[in-house]
């Protein structure tokens, strides 16, 4: 990978990268693991890159697929291994507490709930979720307030 493209094709992204990256993982290792394969992977794939939508939303649906495969793999190495990792104390990306707690919350979602509520955070358009997960956009307002409720639960307490 040529240092004049993650300076200009990933590195203004780099935002979008490592909130997908933290949202997916539960370590630094792992998170440092995904985020180098997703920037590996737009290398690899910037030539198919049409520009039928922008960079960035061709960025966040890379970064979920590469995220959500990589998750699917680890799942099953952890069958295989019963190993299940913790979150450490210290493995938190945001000074701020409260993001280390909504981002904990965040991971106790299902894998596309993750991925709708981080484009919902981002501030994307309805549409523009719709598109990049591969759903009906009619359907993303219902799922949102859905994902909202349960968010609320877990970061009340009342749900673990």
């Amino acid at each position: 990978m040529s240092s004049d493209f993650y300076q200009s094709s990933i590195l203004p992204y780099a935002a979008i990268i490592i909130k997908i990256c933290r949202a997916y993982t539960n370590c630094q290792e792992d998170f440092e693991d995904y985020y180098q394969e997703v920037c590996l992977q737009i290398w690899r794939s910037r030539e198919r890159f049409q520009g039928q939508s922008e960079w960035s939303t061709y960025i966040y649906r890379l970064s979920l697929n590469v995220c959500l495969t990589l998750l699917k793999r680890n799942k099953r190495k952890q069958f295989v291994s019963d190993y299940i990792p913790e979150l450490s104390e210290d493995s938190g990306a945001f000074a701020d507490e409260s993001l280390n707690e909504l981002y904990k919350a965040i991971r106790q979602l299902s894998e596309v709930d993750r991925a709708v509520i981080l484009l919902y955070l981002e501030e994307k358009s309805y549409q523009d979720i719709a598109e990049i997960i591969g759903t009906n956009p009619n359907n993303i307002g219902v799922r949102i307030s859905r994902i909202k409720e349960r968010l609320k639960k877990i970061l009340d307490g009342k749900v673990n």
